[in-house]
C-alpha cells in the first residue's frame, strides 16, 4: 500500500507539472495582453510599466522558471486584472460557494442514480425500465447549460417558483444542482443497473438466499457492496469535477464561485489566475483518483493495489 501511494503521488506530481507547463506556454502563445482591454484607459507608458512590474517583458522561459519557484513556495502571485488582490485570496473567497453547490449536485447524482439503477435492475415491469432508460438518454443527450436555461425560463421566469441568481438560500441550489447532476445520474443509473444484474447471477448470491436471508438484506449486504464498485470508480472524478465548479452553470446562475472566476480569467487573460486555478483543479482531481482507488480496494479485497 505504501509503495502504491508513493508511486501514485510521483505520477501525480509529474502529471501536474506537465499540465502546468502546457498551460503556461499555451497561455502565453495566444496573441494579446492582460491589459489589452485597457487600451483606451491607460497611457502607453503606464501599460509598459505594468508589463515590467509583472515581469511579462522577460523571456518566456525565465517567467516559467520564476513562476514554478514561487508556486512551490505557495506564492501564486496577484491577479493581473484585479490588481492588489492575491490569487489565493480570490480562490478562497469563491471556493465555499462552488464546494457547496458541487456537494449538493453530487448527493443528488449519487442518491437518484443508485436508486434508479437499483429499481430498474429488480423491477419486472417493462415501463419502469423504459422510464429509467429515458432518463438516462435525456441525461446524456441534453447539455447541462440547455437544461439550466429551460429550468430558468420555466421555474424562474414563468412560474416564479425558484430564484435564478446567487446562492443565498436553499432554494437557490435546486436548479443549478439538478442541472449539474442530470448527466451523472444517467451514467450512475446505467452503471448500477448493469453491475447489479451481473452480481445477482453470482454463486455467493445464491448461497446468501439459501441461508434464509430476506431479499432486501441480500441486496443491501451483498449485492450493492459489490455492484457499487464501478460507481465508486466513477464517483471519484465526478466529485472532483463538481466540487471544483462548473464554468457554464456558475456563470448562468451568477454563482460567485471559482468556476465563474475561471471563465472571467480566461476572457481577461489573467495569467496568474488561470495558472492557479489549473493547478488547483489538477491537484484535486489527482487526489480524488487516488482516494477512489483506495476505497475500491477496501470494498473488494480481490483488488490489489500495485
Amino acid at each position: 500500500m505504501g509503495k502504491y501511494l508513493v508511486k501514485r503521488l510521483l505520477i501525480g506530481a509529474v502529471t501536474l507539472l506537465a499540465l502546468a507547463t502546457i498551460t503556461f506556454f499555451l497561455m502565453h502563445a495566444i496573441p494579446g495582453s492582460p491589459f489589452a482591454g485597457e487600451t483606451n484607459k491607460l497611457p502607453g507608458v503606464v501599460k509598459e510599466r505594468l508589463i515590467e512590474q509583472y515581469g511579462l517583458n522577460e523571456p518566456i522561459h525565465i517567467q516559467y522558471i520564476k513562476y514554478l519557484g514561487n508556486a512551490l513556495r505557495g506564492d501564486f502571485g496577484t491577479s493581473l486584472n484585479r490588481r492588489g488582490r492575491q490569487v489565493v485570496d480570490i480562490i478562497k473567497s469563491g471556493l465555499p460557494n462552488t464546494a457547496r453547490l458541487g456537494a449538493v449536485a453530487f448527493c443528488i447524482a449519487i442518491g437518484v442514480g443508485i436508486l434508479l439503477g437499483t429499481v430498474a435492475a429488480f423491477s419486472k415491469h417493462r415501463w419502469v425500465n423504459s422510464a429509467v432508460a429515458f432518463v438516462a438518454t435525456i441525461g446524456v443527450s441534453i447539455p447541462s447549460f440547455l437544461l439550466a436555461l429551460l429550468m430558468m425560463l420555466l421555474f424562474g421566469v414563468v412560474l416564479r417558483w425558484l430564484p435564478i441568481v446567487g446562492l443565498s438560500s436553499w432554494r437557490h441550489y435546486i436548479m443549478p444542482g439538478i442541472a449539474l447532476a442530470l448527466a451523472p445520474i444517467a451514467m450512475i443509473s446505467r452503471l448500477t443497473k448493469t453491475s447489479l444484474t451481473e452480481v445477482m447471477k453470482q454463486d455467493y448470491m445464491v448461497l446468501a438466499r439459501s441461508k434464509g436471508t430476506s431479499e432486501l438484506m441480500v441486496i443491501i449486504r451483498h449485492a450493492l457492496k459489490n455492484a457499487l464498485i464501478p460507481v465508486v470508480t466513477y464517483a471519484g472524478p465526478l466529485l472532483a469535477t463538481l466540487l471544483t465548479g462548473s464554468f457554464v452553470i456558475e456563470t448562468l446562475f451568477s454563482v460567485p464561485g471559482i468556476g465563474a472566476e475561471f471563465v472571467m480569467s480566461v476572457s481577461n487573460r489573467d495569467y496568474t489566475m488561470i495558472m492557479a486555478l489549473t493547478i488547483f483543479y489538477g491537484t484535486f482531481i489527482i487526489v480524488c483518483n487516488i482516494v477512489t482507488d483506495l476505497i475500491t480496494a477496501v470494498l473488494d479485497p480481490r483488488i490489489r493495489l500495485r
